[in-house]
């Protein structure tokens, strides 16, 4: 199921200086919920697992069933959506994991969402918004509960963290050289265009509101100019304010949605 990834230099580089400790493992298959055999495989790897577990209040009543999946005690490791690279630290030491469908990305860009996934480690900051919001994370959901599904609010809240994360890695990848630094700017400047019409897209609902989040803060992180209502969270008070600054931004700017 799992074997250790042969990083190039630039990559290796990148986890010396960020993630030393860290894991890059190879997967067999995709997965969210790591089965009990192949968690069994997982612990002769690293010298411990702690499965993540959170409590029942800091999820709202209407909460996704994959979010309470991840609350839970089964070791959950990244989430719907999250790519073919996702990071954990419920290991010790903690463990990159590189998926099947990262083959098929061009070695740049693989090699660039490895080291973000180091950087990432490296910043010590929770694996996913839950961790983030804590129990916060209802109030979250109460503030766009009128204007939004669970699932929506659910996609919102990822995009927010995105952006949390995205506001910090960005000052490592400028420091980047070489093609670990081209692969960086060249993604952000494939994401420009769709920056550019964004507004247009919501409005002739090719993008829901949520989806638009997702593109607007995930483009953060390649320091991007960010289109308004998102450019708030572009933002240093947010990291000053963390979730208190994300629930007030949701709630001003699910107001002005139709």
């Amino acid at each position: 199921m799992f074997s250790e990834r042969e990083l190039t230099p630039a990559v290796e580089s990148v986890r010396e200086r960020n993630a030393p400790d860290t894991l890059v493992l190879d997967c067999q298959s995709d997965f969210e919920t790591i089965p009990g055999p192949q968690a069994e495989e997982l612990g002769l790897l690293t010298d411990r697992l702690v499965p993540a577990t959170y409590p029942e209040e800091w999820l709202p009543p209407d909460a996704p069933s994959v979010l309470k999946q991840y609350a839970s005690s089964d070791l959950t490791i990244g989430m719907p959506g999250d790519g073919s690279v996702v990071w954990t630290r419920q290991t010790d030491p903690p463990v990159v994991f590189c998926k099947p469908r990262l083959d098929g990305t061009p070695d740049s860009f693989g090699d660039f969402l490895i080291a973000e996934a180091l950087v990432e480690v490296g910043l010590d900051e929770p694996e996913h918004f839950l961790g983030f919001f804590g129990e916060r994370y209802p109030e979250f959901a109460d503030v766009t509960r009128e204007a939004l599904g669970p699932v929506e609010t659910y996609q919102l809240a990822v995009a927010c963290y995105d952006a949390y994360l995205g506001l910090q890695s960005r000052d490592v990848f400028a420091e980047w050289e070489g093609d670990l630094f081209n692969a960086w700017l060249d993604a952000g400047q494939r994401l420009e265009p769709r920056l550019d019409n964004l507004a247009g897209a919501m409005a002739r609902g090719e993008l829901s509101f949520p989806e638009a989040a997702e593109l607007a803060c995930s483009a953060i992180k390649h320091a991007g100019e960010i289109p308004a209502p998102f450019s708030a969270l572009d933002a240093e008070a947010y990291l000053d304010h963390g979730p208190e600054y994300a629930i007030e931004w949701a709630e001003r700017t699910v107001e002005t949605l139709d």
